[in-house]
Parts: structure tokens; sequence; C-alpha cells
């Protein structure tokens, strides 16, 4: 058995309309990953930290990496292109893109459903390459003999999550929505299966004045 910790990415500019606008870490975002760090500083359970390649995720395995620990960036741990799957949906059905977060909840579902039922045209990523990327990133950690921390997305680690317990549509979408900025994430591999061991764990967060920085928007 081998496991795996995946950790959310910091919040980011939770107002933003494309992908370039949203790739940076707000204030709040900054410091949840400083007030993770310092909570895995005492830990001895990691060799390497890898996190993907978009500047949220770096950002975020910098400021939590206060013990100076490896860090290298894996494309293949990227979040799924929301804002492109948001174009071509509106493209395709006229759905409007989200333009705060009670409707971006609502337009998570549609989303990722015509995704997944491989309804949308021009896309930069099928759901099945997302799926093959991800699945082959956590099993290249859990080969390589160091134990690992992933800093990643929200849309990855619903994916494993969802798989790893059965979910149906319905419920994963409900998962991508309960993601938490920062929040541990815990998967162990045997062999081919793969099995969740721990969900959205923010024991940094768990301070009274902190309550505030329990972000998922």
């Amino acid at each position: 058995m081998t496991e795996i910790t995946l950790v959310r990415h910091g919040q980011a500019n939770s107002g933003a309309q494309d992908e370039a606008s949203y790739d940076r870490l707000s204030d709040l975002g900054h410091q949840q990953a400083r007030w993770l760090g310092d909570y895995l500083h005492g830990l001895t359970a990691y060799d390497r930290v890898i996190s993907g390649a978009m500047q949220r995720q770096i950002d975020t395995a910098k400021g939590l990496n206060t013990r100076a620990l490896p860090h290298n960036t894996d494309p293949r741990l990227n979040e799924l292109d929301y804002f492109g799957l948001a174009d071509a949906l509106r493209l395709h059905s006229g759905v409007p893109i989200p333009t705060n977060a009670a409707e971006f909840a609502a337009h998570v579902p549609q989303v990722l459903d015509a995704w997944r039922n491989n309804a949308l045209e021009g896309l930069s990523e099928t759901y099945d390459h997302f799926h093959d990327r991800i699945f082959s990133a956590l099993h290249d950690a859990a080969s390589s003999g160091q134990r690992c921390l992933l800093v990643t997305s929200t849309g990855v680690i619903s994916t494993l999550t969802a798989i790893a317990l059965g979910l149906e549509d319905a419920a994963r979408v409900k998962m991508f929505l309960a993601v938490a900025h920062t929040s541990i994430h815990k998967f162990s591999i045997h062999g081919d299966e793969l099995h969740l061991t721990q969900f959205g764990a923010t024991p940094h967060l768990d301070h009274p004045d902190r309550l505030h920085a329990r972000t998922h928007v």
C-alpha cells in the first residue's frame, strides 16, 4: 500500500472571468498556504513537494514548503480547463458564464455533465484524457519511492475522490464544490485500486480566528 497526500491550492482570484486572471492567489490564499506550512513544519512525513504547473499551485507549494523540501512541477496535476469548458457550453447551449458564487454552483453541474458526456466541441482536453493524466501523475508519485505531497486543484481531487468512492454524477459535482482551499486529502493505492483515506481536512484553519479562511470559491 502506498499513501499519497493531495492539497488544493489557496484561494485564487475568484471574481475572474478567464484563466489568466484567475491564476493567482489572493492575499488570503497566500496566508492559507503559510498557515498550512506552519502546521506541516513539525511533521516529517514528506520527502518532496510536487505541484501542478499553474501559478496558483506553484505559489501554494512555495508558501507551505517551510522545510525547503525539493519541489518539482508536474503539469499533469493542472486543473481541468473550466473557462474553456464554460465557453464551449456557452457556444453549444447558450448557457452564460457565471459571474458570482451562486451562479458558479449552478453552472458546475451543467458544464461537467456536458464534458463527461462528450457533448462539447473545440476543447483543449477530453474528460478521458484528463482522467488518464491525473491517474498517471498519482501512480508515478506513488512509485517514486518517496513520500510526496501533491499540490493541485479541486477538479483533480474531486475526480479522484469520486472514482475511489464509486460516486454517481450528482455526487461528483458535490465533491467538486466541497473541496476547500488548502484542504488535505489522502489516497492509498493497492495495485490498480484507488482508496480514499482522508477527505477535506483543514487542521491549520481549525482556530476560532481562522474560520473566515475556510473558503471554497
